[in-house]
């Protein structure tokens, strides 16, 4: 009892040293279970880009570019599906809802999708999340647009403004690297702003929303990519002509029993009318997650290498204070305690530091979380909450603490090796 009521004596007046050790542990372990917590959040976040929805159909190609141009508004399609079997999927009778997409255009270096009205009611995302206008309406007049949340912020587009669409896919990424003279514009047919989402962190939030008749009217007078020279039809014109699609990107489709989606694959895989894919989207995002899922494996090896530095540290710490106590440790040989003592002592000195300061790192990411938990979720989408670890969690806390009191047995080994007289005599 004696020697431990030294120990901790010697603990408090290195209070101020422990307590930056204390800090550099909580941090790198913050940082630990936070990026193992995010990691999760944006797997979970881009698995549940769409929810709601049972199929994902399209002309027949590979199940991940499919999902890639439909959901994530990337590339292009290599084909597509036409607007008869997009009618006759709708008139199904196991089919509740159907959104039709169709992409090709871009507006700043953002992508331009054209659907209908469905889009706003069946579309779900997260957690069967619905869509929200944060300001104005949908599309109801022809040439109205509703844009996603970053593509207002990024432009600084309100309700009302007017838009001027491009022809061709939005290749490039952003509207800072947009080559504005790379498409021909549609400037003849200018949008008006009618609505602006708010944030969902998917891809929703990067697009421009248009209707399908829009989306014809707007090509109306092309031929293969240009412009006819000399054929000139105005806005007000265009209601005279037939503006139903003949073909779409893809198809979301919502079933009115989910028991009946792999029947209703299979159906449509052996449509007679025209060469289908209807993928689950599932499925696909957990096989196209596997391709660039080499992301979150980096995060996780950066971030334990963070935690190395910081057992480093302590390491280092601990040898740094060991100099300055040799007398303090021969006083604990002088009164009686003997060499195993002492190294059971600065071992459990090190278990407690370690300890103490992944139960704070704990606390301090719970804070992190309950204050940046909602702009995260609404701005990434990344769902950050305070929480008690997590079952997979424990194993990385416990590993860590076994670390920081295997990093301690090193000074602890030192002080067992030195004799009496090293702490005796006085330093030359």
């Amino acid at each position: 009892m004696l020697m431990l009521s030294m120990a901790a004596r010697s603990a408090w007046n290195r209070r101020y040293n422990l307590l930056l050790m204390l800090l550099a542990i909580a941090m790198s372990v913050a940082m630990l279970l936070g990026v193992e917590r995010i990691r999760h959040a944006v797997r979970a976040s881009f698995a549940q880009s769409v929810s709601g929805t049972d199929l994902v159909v399209g002309a027949r190609s590979s199940p991940i570019q499919l999902m890639l141009y439909t959901v994530f508004h990337l590339g292009g399609a290599a084909n597509n599906m036409q607007w008869d079997s997009a009618e006759r999927l709708a008139r199904h009778p196991a089919v509740a809802w159907t959104i039709p997409l169709s992409l090709g255009d871009s507006h700043r270096g953002f992508p331009v999708l054209a659907t209908t009205a469905s889009y706003f009611t069946h579309y779900r995302y997260g957690d069967r999340h619905v869509l929200v206008l944060a300001q104005g309406r949908p599309f109801a007049a022809l040439f109205d647009a509703v844009l996603g949340a970053e593509v207002a912020s990024r432009l600084g587009y309100r309700v009302g403004d007017r838009i001027v669409l491009s022809h061709g896919d939005s290749d490039d990424g952003g509207p800072e690297h947009a080559d504005h003279g790379h498409h021909a514009e549609h400037g003849d047919k200018p949008f008006v702003v009618s609505g602006i989402l708010a944030r969902t962190g998917t891809p929703v939030d990067r697009t421009v929303h248009i209707g399908l008749a829009a989306m014809q009217a707007i090509h109306l007078g092309w031929e293969s990519g240009v412009p006819l020279p000399g054929l000139a039809i105005l806005p007000e014109q265009v209601r005279k002509f037939d503006l139903t699609p003949r073909s779409l990107t893809g198809v979301l489709v919502g079933l009115k029993h989910r028991s009946q989606v792999f029947a209703m694959q299979r159906e449509i895989a052996e449509d007679p009318h025209e060469p289908l894919m209807a993928v689950l989207p599932g499925v696909a995002l957990d096989a196209l997650w596997g391709v660039i899922g080499v992301a979150e494996r980096a995060m996780l090896l950066v971030s334990a290498l963070v935690v190395v530095v910081g057992l480093a540290g302590l390491a280092s710490s601990i040898l740094a204070a060991l100099g300055e106590r040799r007398r303090e440790l021969a006083i604990l040989r002088a009164v009686g305690a003997r060499p195993r003592d002492l190294l059971a002592m600065l071992a459990l000195e090190g278990l407690v530091v370690m300890a103490a300061g992944a139960l704070l790192g704990l606390a301090l990411l719970s804070a992190l979380a309950a204050g940046f938990g909602p702009y995260l979720a609404s701005t990434f989408g990344v769902a950050l909450q305070a929480a008690w670890p997590t079952p997979g969690e424990w194993p990385l806390f416990a590993i860590v603490v076994a670390a920081g009191f295997c990093v301690s047995l090193l000074p602890g080994w030192r002080a067992y090796r030195l004799s009496l007289a090293d702490g005796l005599m006085p330093a030359i």
